[in-house]
């Protein structure tokens, strides 16, 4: 099962249900599919979808889940880095209205550079799919990584 989440952000995160949309459509993905969709108004159809999940449901899910798919917000880091499942972040970008900056895309480069799966595209969900891997964040790369957040936003 591939559990996707997008947080409890007041913005919707359409961009990244069509992909979920588009990917079970074509085949990409043929198991079933959990999303937690939050305030996005576009919802994939033939999965299980959830506006919101209690936090204990969530716990359950992601340790039923195979992959984790989610946006890119500092909590939900949190909680996929302590799975030790395979997972991958989207971030919301200020451009699609996904919300009111860009620090998503700011941490996702970050993240980045310590092999953090991102999605920058469906492509790249597509490969990580075919390949997932664990990457997990440790306290020194997160320690690293706001260090250089902090520099930059002096």
């Amino acid at each position: 099962m591939i559990l996707v989440t997008v947080g409890t952000e007041q913005f919707p995160f359409n961009r990244l249900m069509s992909w979920i949309q588009v990917m079970t459509k074509r085949g990409f993905i043929s198991e079933e599919v959990v999303v937690q969709y939050g305030s996005s108004t576009t919802v994939p159809t033939g999965v299980k979808s959830y506006p919101l999940l209690a936090p204990e449901q969530f716990q359950a899910l992601t340790k039923q889940a195979r992959i984790i798919i989610g946006h890119c917000g500092e909590g939900t880091i949190l909680l996929l880095s302590a799975t030790a499942k395979p997972y991958i972040l989207v971030p919301r970008s200020q451009k699609f209205k996904e919300h009111i900056d860009d620090h998503q895309i700011e941490l996702a480069e970050a993240l980045a550079q310590f092999n953090v799966p991102i999605a920058w595209s469906p492509g790249d969900l597509v490969r990580f799919l075919a390949l997932p891997r664990i990457v997990p964040v440790t306290l020194i790369s997160a320690t690293t990584i706001c260090a250089r957040l902090h520099d930059r936003f002096k």
